[in-house]
C-alpha cells in the first residue's frame, strides 16, 4: 500500500482555489494548455510520504500519528503565492502558521519511522505539470539531425515561469487546521490518468482518539 500523510484544505479553499487557477486556465496566453493541470479532489499538503509499505504496517503508523496529533493544537494556514520545482511542477504556496506546518511534517515523518526522500521544507499545494514538449518551437530553434525543429529546453522554464507570475499574489482564505489524514495512493487510476487517493484514517488535533474515516 502507497501512503503519505497529508493536511487536507477545507472545501470553502479549494473553492476559492478554483476559482483562481480557473482565471488562468482561460487566459487568451494559451500557456495553460502547456499544463497538465491535477484534479481538484488531489489538492494536498503533503506532511510525509511513507511509500510502499505492507498492510501491517498501517497501525503502527496510524498509532504513531493519532500520539503526535492528540498533543498538536490547531494551527492557521492560507494559501499563499506560487512556485515551480525542476521548471516543470507547479505550485501554490502556504502562508500563516508556517512553523507549526514544518513541526507537522516532521512528526509526520517521525511517525513513519523511515527518512522523506523528498523533505518537505516548504509546504506547498501541487496544482500542475508543465507538459514536455508542449509548446511549439519559435524561430530560430535548434534543429536535430534530421533537421527538423527540435525541443527548445528554456520553452518549459518559459510556461512555467509565465503561470507562477500569474499566480504570484494569490492569497486563499485563512482556515484552521484541525486534523491530519494518512491518504493511499494508486497512481494512474484516478481522473485523467493521475493518482487516485483515499483516506485511510483521519487525526484529530489536540483530541484523545481517532477521528471515523
Amino acid at each position: 500500500m502507497r501512503l503519505f500523510a497529508a493536511v487536507w484544505p477545507p472545501e470553502h479553499v479549494l473553492d476559492h482555489l478554483d476559482v483562481a487557477l480557473g482565471a488562468v486556465r482561460g487566459a487568451p496566453s494559451g500557456l495553460s494548455q502547456a499544463i497538465r493541470w491535477s484534479a481538484r479532489e488531489t489538492w494536498h499538503l503533503t506532511t510525509a510520504f511513507y511509500g510502499d509499505q505492507p498492510d501491517g504496517v498501517v497501525t503502527s503508523l496510524a498509532a504513531g500519528l493519532a500520539e503526535l496529533s492528540a498533543v498538536t493544537e490547531p494551527y492557521e494556514l492560507a494559501l499563499r503565492g506560487a512556485g515551480v520545482f525542476s521548471h516543470r511542477t507547479l505550485w501554490v504556496g502556504v502562508g500563516g502558521d508556517v512553523e507549526s506546518q514544518r513541526a507537522v511534517a516532521a512528526g509526520c515523518v517521525e511517525a513513519g519511522g523511515v527518512p522523506d526522500r523528498h523533505p518537505r521544507t516548504r509546504a506547498h499545494l501541487t496544482v500542475g505539470r508543465v507538459r514536455p514538449g508542449s509548446r511549439p518551437p519559435r524561430r530560430g530553434s535548434s534543429t536535430n539531425e534530421r533537421g527538423r525543429p527540435g525541443p527548445e529546453p528554456d520553452r518549459e522554464v518559459e510556461v512555467a515561469a509565465g503561470i507562477v507570475r500569474a499566480l504570484a499574489v494569490y492569497e486563499g482564505p485563512r482556515w484552521e487546521v484541525g486534523e491530519l489524514v494518512l491518504v493511499s495512493s494508486e497512481p494512474g487510476a484516478g481522473r485523467g490518468g493521475g493518482p487516485l487517493y483515499e483516506i485511510v484514517e483521519r487525526f484529530a488535533l489536540g483530541a484523545r482518539g481517532r477521528m471515523s474515516p
